[in-house]
């Protein structure tokens, strides 16, 4: 995506929930899209399983709706924003895939797969230490 696409978006969710916005979204919150969300993902699913790319490419569209949403509602309460959501993901997919970006060595696909079940194991333990 384009970076100016990713601003014009990040623009239509900031205006949404401005001062001039949609007092319905500006009522929602995380809770109240739980099943908006669970019913998108559904929805995404059943296009994967009819391989209907043009279809996938509206839910996938949809589940994107939902993370801006979700990012958004975070930073009116000044929880995180969407840069922290994708610097998060960007941080957890270059720790989780050392063959990449480290020096790991990889023979195969279920290597790779043990090694990310290792690494998120050893992160939530890590996380419960910090509790």
């Amino acid at each position: 995506m384009a970076r100016s696409k990713f601003n014009e978006l990040k623009g239509v969710f900031k205006a949404l929930h401005g001062p001039k916005g949609c007092l319905w979204d500006k009522k929602q919150t995380h809770q109240s899209l739980v099943s908006d969300l669970k019913e998108e993902v559904e929805e995404f699913i059943d296009t994967v399983n009819k391989n209907d790319p043009e279809h996938m490419k509206e839910e996938l569209g949809d589940l994107l709706l939902h993370v801006m949403f979700n990012a958004q509602i975070a930073s009116k309460n000044k929880k995180f924003d969407i840069e922290d959501v994708i610097e998060g993901l960007i941080r957890k997919l270059k720790h989780r895939h050392p063959h990449v970006f480290g020096n790991t060595k990889v023979r195969s696909t279920s290597q790779i797969i043990r090694n990310w079940n290792k690494i998120k194991k050893l992160e939530k333990e890590s996380k419960l230490r910090k509790i």
